[in-house]
């Protein structure tokens, strides 16, 4: 038996039958669609989602990539289980996905992009919007999607949507290829009628796989932790990913091993774990990265290791230090030329644990009394970042992220991307439930939080979902504030206003760049932009998007105006303007070292020195082999 359906109605009655599961919970794999529509996809998709509104939920996106940021949040808050489709019309629009679907892709969240095409036909040759390529006639501007995305297909015939469909699922699905998913289809194609068989619209459900170990991989593992005598876990995004946060609270309380965290993982372990030790990396504790100094052995479990976990090859510096990689991932089990156990997170750490308890292993307790009073010394300098002797002055950021912290409980959940926030963030916040802390670092995009923010209370409707952003990240895309006014999805933004992009401003002086460009100023008499700040009002911006807007000038306002917003259930901003003098107390210095080049010449003694630095810190990078 067939169905006669348009190529676009076709997609839709399809993903609306595709369903994962994973230890027994099952739940649809498209949970909706998100679209704004040009001539590229007015008429096929657009038609579709109307024709079947009844098993697709539409979202009207007012930006491309904040369609994209949104469908993210949704997947990460859905454990990768669940995601939503991204509909766009041909030209610009397509385009505006590359930078989603770049962040969804590094970050290994599923999204799935349906941009239109230019004709398939081509009956008229260039359509509007087209991009002419005079070595290659199949070449659209939809190619630039490629690179960023882990499949991608161009449906040029109606029976070729058949496979394209099932091999973009069949990635969505899965642990280790996820990321973003491309479909470009032509809007030709997309409004063209098939026959299709009823086979392709059954109810599909994709098992998640849980792989286990390798029996030798995991023999080697447990004889190599069984020999260490300074193990350190580093527990990344794979943790939350395979939801096996329990199974590591098990395997550091049998091992008495501290545990880490990239920010990716971080809430992996309650802040109040005696075996949590915070964060890692260029923006972790003090205690941590003076554990990760000192290790003999990392055990890395869901991480890249990019260069903010490693300091960019500088933190792990004892010299007979080794690596314990379990990931899902061969790619990334092989990192730092580690020992590879490859197996889903929750199994292979269960394995091991059951294997360590066997023999009753448990680290020194010189070494558990060490990391216990380091992390005490470490609250300590929290709590005073937290405290404001005086609550009618201008808050600082930490103070801000402190009066948070102590307002939410572990139902709320905090996102977070680019800007000074994650450095403070992963440094100070005292995450209290595994999917708490929310933040976006592996491609750091300015303009994710208050898309995805969005995306996280669709998956989440019962929490509190705040958004913590800058004035900097704030102006790069505010615009589906629109949309949260329009279907009632009543998230809280925090809006720093710190007067420019802060935390480059800070890199730019530590490495001889003077600020240049960062702030948010008028020009001075000297041609810099040094001079008063901008007369820029982003609270009535704010408001002007339909959001409710609290104002607070002081510590005491802000903290009445935080627990307003998280009793509201309307959209709602809290407007703050930090103090940010040199003689005001913020959130501890980076206690490791990131790599960010310094000119080699140059005639400004601020480069000079900034370089002097540069090369006693490259003195201390080593590769491990």
């Amino acid at each position: 038996m067939t169905i006669r359906l348009t190529v676009a109605q076709a997609l839709v009655r399809f993903l609306a039958a595709q369903y994962t599961e994973r230890d027994g919970e099952r739940q649809r794999l498209i949970g909706a669609t998100w679209g704004i529509f040009g001539h590229g996809n007015v008429a096929g998709l657009g038609q579709a989602l109307i024709e079947y509104a009844d098993v697709m939920p539409y979202h009207q996106g007012r930006n491309e990539q904040s369609m994209v940021h949104a469908a993210v949040g949704y997947a990460r808050q859905a454990n990768r289980l669940s995601t939503h489709a991204v509909t766009t019309s041909i030209g610009p629009g397509a385009t505006n996905l590359v930078t989603g679907a770049a962040l969804a892709t590094i970050n290994h969240l599923p999204v799935l992009l349906l941009p239109g095409d230019v004709f398939a036909t081509r009956p008229a040759d260039p359509v509007l919007q087209q991009l002419e390529v005079p070595y290659a006639g199949d070449v659209s501007v939809n190619d630039s999607l490629r690179p960023v995305s882990r499949y991608f297909d161009r449906v040029t015939r109606p029976e070729a949507l058949i496979p394209s469909a099932l091999q973009a699922v069949r990635v969505l699905t899965d642990p280790v290829e996820t990321g973003a998913v491309t479909l470009a289809l032509p809007q030709d194609v997309q409004a063209e009628a098939f026959d299709w068989p009823e086979e392709f619209f059954a109810e599909r459900v994709w098992t998640v796989r849980r792989p286990g170990a390798d029996p030798v991989e995991l023999a080697e593992a447990v004889r190599v932790i069984r020999d260490a005598r300074r193990p350190l876990v580093i527990a990344g995004g794979g943790v939350h990913h395979s939801r096996a946060e329990a199974a590591l609270a098990e395997f550091a309380e049998v091992t008495r091993i501290p545990v880490a965290s990239t920010q990716a993982g971080k809430g992996s372990l309650r802040y109040d774990h005696p075996q949590d030790v915070g964060g890692v990396g260029h923006t972790g504790t003090a205690t941590a990265d003076e554990l990760a100094r000192t290790a003999d052995l990392v055990i890395g479990v869901g991480t890249r290791y990019t260069d903010f976990t490693t300091a960019s090859g500088t933190l792990f510096a004892n010299p007979d230090v080794r690596f314990l990689n379990l990931n899902i991932a061969p790619f990334d089990g092989h990192k730092l030329s580690g020992l590879p156990l490859v197996a889903d997170a929750r199994s292979g750490l269960g394995e091991l644990t059951e294997a360590l308890g066997m023999h009753g292993h448990r680290v020194p307790e010189p070494y558990i009394t060490e990391y216990t009073e380091d992390k005490e010394r470490w609250e300590q300098r929290v709590d005073a970042c937290f405290e404001a002797e005086e609550i009618d002055v201008r808050p600082t950021q930490p103070q801000v992220i402190g009066a948070l912290d102590a307002l939410v409980d572990e139902s709320d959940i905090i996102i977070n991307a680019a800007g000074s926030l994650p450095g403070d963030l992963h440094k100070l916040w005292r995450a209290r439930s595994c999917d708490q802390y929310h933040l976006e670092y592996g491609y750091s995009c300015m303009g994710y939080e208050i898309p995805a923010a969005l995306g996280v209370k669709l998956a989440a409707p019962e929490r509190n979902v705040w958004a913590m952003v800058g004035d900097g990240t704030y102006l790069m895309m505010p615009t589906e504030i629109v949309t949260a006014v329009q279907e009632g999805v009543a998230i809280k933004i925090v809006l720093v206003q710190n007067h420019g992009y802060a935390s480059i401003g800070g890199l730019s002086e530590s490495v001889g760049g003077e600020r240049f460009g960062t702030a948010y100023r008028f020009q001075a008499e000297d041609g810099t932009f040094t001079g008063a700040p901008l007369p820029v009002d982003l609270a009535a911006n704010a408001a002007s998007l339909g959001m409710r807007v609290l104002r607070a000038k002081t510590v005491r306002e802000l903290r009445a105006a935080l627990a307003e917003a998280r009793a509201a259930d309307t959209p709602t901003c809290v407007y703050v303007e930090t103090e940010t003098s040199d003689t005001v107390s913020g959130a501890p210095p980076a206690q490791a070292w990131w790599d960010v080049p310094v000119a080699e010449t140059a005639t400004r003694s601020s480069a000079v020195k900034a370089r002097e630095l540069y090369e006693r810190h490259v003195s201390t990078r080593r590769r491990h082999l």
